[in-house]
C-alpha cells in the first residue's frame, strides 16, 4: 500500500463536524433545576421536568435561546424571524422521557461561517446551523464491592441546556478539523456562552468523515466518529479513519455508513451502530412548547452585547501594537489576557512599550500563571498592577531580575512598586554602594578584568552581571556598566 502522504494525491477526505457546547445559564433548559451539576450528590438537581415524568410541562430559558443567538451573530449566521422545538425520539437509560427536545427543520440560526488558521493560512469553513437542545443524563459504570459491573444513571446533567453548531463538509484534514475546533471553542469562550472545557463535557464534537477519490463529484460513505474528548483526540481519530477508509477503497471494498467510537489506549476507531437518518428519529414539533418568534429588537439586543471576536482583535492588536502575528495570537487567546495587556499598555502608540508588556505576559506572567495551576483566562497580575510593573521598570525603578524577584511575591492588589519596596527590592540609588560593590567584583575576578584590559571587550558583561548580583538584583545595569567602565580605565591608567 502506498504511504500516507502518496494517499493525499489519489484519495480526497472531507470532514463535517457536529459540536455539542453546554451554555453558561444558572438553570436547566427547560425546568429551573440548577445547571451547576458537576460537584453535586447524583440525582439532586433533579424536578419531575429533568426527571420525565407525566404531566410535567417544559419552560423555555430565554438565556439560552440568548446564547444561541449571540453564537450565530458570532458566526455571521442568519436569525429567521420565527423557529420551533421538536421532539427527538429515541430509547436510551440516560433520556428519562424517551425523546429530546431539540430543533430540526426550524433552528434558531442558519448559515455562517468560522474563520481559523490552519498550517499558517487562514481558512474559512461554513456553518449549517446553530440550535438549543437539552443535555442528556449520565451513565456511570463501575464494579461493586461484590465485584459485579454495574450501570447507574445520574440525571442531574439531564435538560441542561445544550447548543449544537452543525459545520458544513468543508474540513479537508485532521489538521484542519482540529484547528478549526480550537478557534470554535476560543469564539464561545469570547462571548461567554461556554466554558469550552473538552474535559468536563461542556464541548463535545462528533465528526463526519469520508474519502473520496480526487475528482469525483460525489462524497463517500459518511462514517461518524464519537467518543472524543480532547483536540489531540479528535485529530489522531481521523486520521486513523481517514488511512482506514483509503486502505477499503484501494483494497476495492466498500466503507460502511455506521458509527464508530474512538478507543484512546488502542489508537482506534470500532464500529458502534449502523448510522442513523433524520427519519430514524421520528421528530415531530414539540407539542408543549409553541413556536418562539424572534423579532428585530430581541436580536438588536443580543447584538449590542457581542464582543470583538478573536481574529478581528488579533489582526487588530497586531496592527497597532507592532506585535508579530504569533504574539498577537498568544496575547488574543483569552479574553481576559488581550483585556489586561490593551488595559495596562493604554492606547496605540508606543511600540517597544507594547512589546515589553507582551514579553511580561507571555513569558513570566503565564509561567506564575500555569505554576500556580490558574485558569487560562487568570493572569496573577490584573491590569493595575501591571501597569504599575512596567512603569517603575521604564522608570529605573526596578531592574528586569529584581522585577523577575518581586513578581512572585506580590499579594492580592498590591502595586509591584510596594511589594519592592517592602522586600528591598527597589532600584539601588546609592552611587557609593554600586562603587563598592564594581571593586568587590573586580577583586575577585581578576582573569575577566585582564582579559577585558587585554582587548577582549564582551568579558566586561560577565563583571556586569557578578556585580548585579551582589546588589542582589537592585542595581541597574547602566550604571554598573559607567561605574565598572571608570574603575577598570582608572586602575588601568
Amino acid at each position: 500500500m502506498p504511504a500516507p502522504n502518496d494517499l493525499l494525491s489519489v484519495f480526497e477526505t472531507v470532514i463535517g463536524l457536529e459540536v455539542h457546547a453546554q451554555l453558561l445559564t444558572k438553570s436547566k433548559m427547560y425546568c429551573g433545576c440548577s445547571a451547576a451539576y458537576a460537584d453535586a450528590e447524583p440525582n439532586t438537581h433533579v424536578c419531575p421536568v429533568c426527571l420525565g415524568l407525566p404531566g410535567a410541562l417544559p419552560v423555555l430559558n430565554r438565556a439560552a435561546i440568548e446564547y444561541c443567538l449571540l453564537t450565530g451573530l458570532a458566526l455571521d449566521a442568519e436569525i429567521p424571524p420565527a423557529c420551533k422545538l421538536d421532539r427527538k425520539n429515541y430509547v436510551y437509560p440516560d433520556l428519562p422521557k424517551g425523546y429530546q427536545i431539540s430543533q430540526y427543520d426550524l433552528p434558531l440560526c442558519v448559515g455562517g461561517w468560522l474563520r481559523f488558521s490552519s498550517g499558517g493560512e487562514e481558512r474559512r469553513a461554513g456553518i449549517t446551523r446553530v440550535h438549543v437542545e437539552e443535555d442528556t443524563g449520565r451513565l456511570v459504570h463501575r464494579v461493586d464491592p461484590g465485584g459485579a459491573e454495574e450501570s447507574l444513571v445520574d440525571l442531574n446533567r439531564s435538560g441542561v441546556p445544550l447548543m449544537e453548531i452543525v459545520g458544513e463538509p468543508d474540513l479537508r484534514s485532521p489538521e484542519e478539523a482540529r484547528d478549526y475546533l480550537i478557534a470554535l471553542r476560543q469564539v464561545l469562550r469570547y462571548i461567554g456562552a461556554s466554558t469550552g472545557s473538552m474535559e468536563d463535557g461542556a464541548f463535545r464534537c462528533d465528526a463526519n468523515v469520508s474519502v473520496r477519490r480526487i475528482g469525483d463529484p460525489e462524497f463517500g460513505a459518511k462514517v461518524e466518529i464519537k467518543n472524543m474528548n480532547s483536540f489531540r483526540a479528535v485529530e489522531r481519530a481521523l486520521r486513523f479513519e481517514q488511512e482506514r477508509q483509503q486502505a477499503a477503497l484501494l483494497a476495492g471494498e466498500t466503507v460502511a455508513q455506521e458509527t464508530r467510537g474512538w478507543i484512546e489506549d488502542r489508537g482506534i476507531t470500532v464500529p458502534q451502530r449502523t448510522k442513523e437518518q433524520a427519519h430514524d428519529y421520528r421528530y415531530f414539533p414539540e407539542p408543549d412548547l409553541p413556536p418562539l418568534a424572534v423579532d428585530e429588537s430581541m436580536v438588536a439586543g443580543v447584538r449590542a452585547r457581542l464582543p470583538e471576536l478573536p481574529a478581528t482583535r488579533r489582526s487588530r492588536i497586531a496592527a497597532d501594537y507592532g506585535l508579530g502575528p504569533n504574539e498577537a495570537a498568544l496575547l488574543t487567546e483569552e479574553r481576559a489576557v488581550a483585556d489586561v495587556f490593551e488595559a495596562a499598555v493604554g492606547p496605540p502608540g508606543d511600540a517597544a512599550s507594547a512589546r515589553v508588556a507582551a514579553n511580561w505576559i507571555m513569558n513570566d506572567l503565564v509561567g506564575l500563571q500555569r505554576q500556580r495551576g490558574l485558569p487560562p483566562e487568570t493572569l496573577p497580575l490584573d491590569a493595575d498592577q501591571l501597569r504599575d510593573l512596567l512603569a517603575a521598570l521604564a522608570a529605573g525603578e526596578l531592574t528586569a531580575r529584581a522585577a523577575k524577584e518581586v513578581l512572585p511575591q506580590i499579594t492580592r492588589g498590591e502595586r509591584p512598586r510596594d511589594a519592592a519596596r517592602r522586600l528591598n527590592l527597589l532600584s539601588l540609588d546609592d552611587d557609593a554602594a554600586v562603587r563598592a560593590a564594581v571593586d568587590e567584583t573586580v577583586a575577585a575576578f581578576p582573569a575577566a578584568v585582564a582579559d577585558y584590559r587585554g582587548g577582549k571587550t564582551a568579558a566586561i558583561g560577565r563583571l556586569i552581571g557578578e556585580t548585579i548580583k551582589r546588589t542582589g538584583g537592585r542595581a541597574r545595569p547602566e550604571t554598573v556598566r559607567a561605574v565598572m567602565e571608570d574603575v577598570l580605565r582608572k586602575d588601568n591608567g
